[in-house]
């Protein structure tokens, strides 16, 4: 990555779109924390995350953000209702149960709570992904291909629940995607081309 500079406001759905190979996803990347770059910083409300340690930075996004990626990521020896379950339990948060099995039901399992990620469908999956993101409230969402291992229908339908659910809890939403539709449903959209942000009307601000 170089020469990428811009801001995204509270409460603003942003969609990040590039070629494949590059950046999109080592930005995300950038942005959450998970990668360390060479040089420059990522300010979130203000405070300079690079600027805190690897645990500083693991209590941040514990505390702040939801993540959704491409292929699940869910732990395959917890059933679904477990892996809603698992941030609120690291959080402590009170009922953990009563909330992860209120937000399965948001997203329509509500009969498959105990069913482990082999027995689910690639949607279901991602459904469950969906619930374990938003169930902690974050002020901050990152999606990372969200319907790449999808088919077409049942990615029309992630993404629209996507979109319902941080409408919703008033999250801000940076999505990547290689889908122009999707990325049409953002309020703004900037473009990566080879690790370098490119100076659109729509990457201003």
């Amino acid at each position: 990555m170089n020469e990428v500079d811009f801001t995204v406001a509270r409460g603003e759905t942003l969609a990040i779109v590039g070629a494949s190979g590059s950046g999109k996803s080592t930005l995300l990347g950038l942005l959450a924390g998970l990668d360390t770059p060479s040089e420059g910083s990522v300010k979130l409300d203000g405070v300079d995350i690079y600027g805190l340690d690897e645990d500083g930075r693991a209590g941040l996004r514990q505390a702040k953000l939801g993540f959704v990626f491409q292929s699940f990521q869910l732990l395959s020896h917890l059933t679904a209702l477990e892996n809603v379950m698992l941030p609120l339990e690291l959080r402590r948060e009170a009922s953990p149960r009563e909330k992860a099995e209120e937000m399965l039901g948001r997203v329509g399992l509500s009969s498959r709570l105990r069913h482990y990620p082999k027995y689910l469908s690639g949607g279901e999956q991602q459904r469950v992904a969906l619930a374990r993101a938003f169930v902690t409230q974050p002020p901050l969402l990152f999606a990372d291909e969200p319907t790449g291992s999808l088919d077409a229908a049942t990615g029309e339908a992630v993404i629209k629940l996507m979109f319902e659910l941080n409408q919703e809890r008033g999250s801000t939403l940076v999505l990547v995607t290689h889908d122009p539709s999707i990325a049409a449903r953002c309020g703004r959209t900037i473009t990566i081309a080879a690790g370098r942000l490119l100076r659109t009307p729509e990457s201003a601000g």
